[in-house]
């Protein structure tokens, strides 16, 4: 976990509800296109993770059975509309930016440079896209969140009010405690339902 995602994990203890996540899919290929589900106001941006979300962990390219899904999403979301926000790739880990640099190669979608991680980056991901006036976000809501982690993904797009989608089978399956935390509170959240 970064120095971000251990931070505010601690907020968690106040706020329990910012790692639960608006929508939940099994994989990357069942995020519905375009995305308007639970009521939710007009999405007109999407952030994706990259790592184990619609690419494999440390990889630059697209999980080949995700490629079609990605291609749907990148026509829905045209240009700017789609932005990738990694823990890898355009972070002070990747100081001289070749792995962003080959991410947007190989995707054809911007990723987006930053020094603090996932889920400390959220207000920045917000300026970002409101900077872009044709894309037409005026608030957090107007903002999905994909990914494969409860606590920097999703976290961060509650934090700022963004909606999140927690893709809950990653690219590969991990075992590590976070995604067995992870595991026990997708269990609770089911058995509320």
């Amino acid at each position: 976990m970064s120095i971000s995602g251990t931070f505010n994990a601690f907020r968690l203890l106040v706020k329990p509800s910012l790692c639960i996540p608006h929508l939940t899919v099994s994989t990357f290929d069942q995020i519905p296109i375009p995305i308007r589900c639970g009521g939710w106001p007009d999405i007109k941006a999407i952030v994706l993770d990259k790592d184990n979300c619609f690419a494999s962990p440390l990889e630059n390219d697209i999980h080949k059975p995700y490629v079609e899904h990605f291609q749907l999403l990148r026509e829905a979301y045209p240009g700017s509309r789609l932005l990738i926000v990694s823990n890898s790739a355009g972070t002070g880990r990747d100081s001289n930016g070749l792995e962003a640099d080959m991410v947007e190669r190989n995707t054809g979608v911007k990723v987006f440079r930053h020094s603090t991680k996932k889920p400390g980056c959220g207000n920045s991901v917000l300026d970002y896209f409101r900077a872009i006036p044709e894309i037409g976000v005026t608030k957090a809501s107007n903002i999905a969140v994909v990914g494969d982690r409860l606590f920097t993904d999703v976290m961060m797009a509650n934090s700022v009010g963004a909606q999140s989608i927690w893709v809950k089978n990653g690219v590969v399956t991990q075992n590590s405690l976070v995604s067995n935390i992870q595991g026990a509170i997708a269990a609770i959240r089911k058995s509320d339902d």
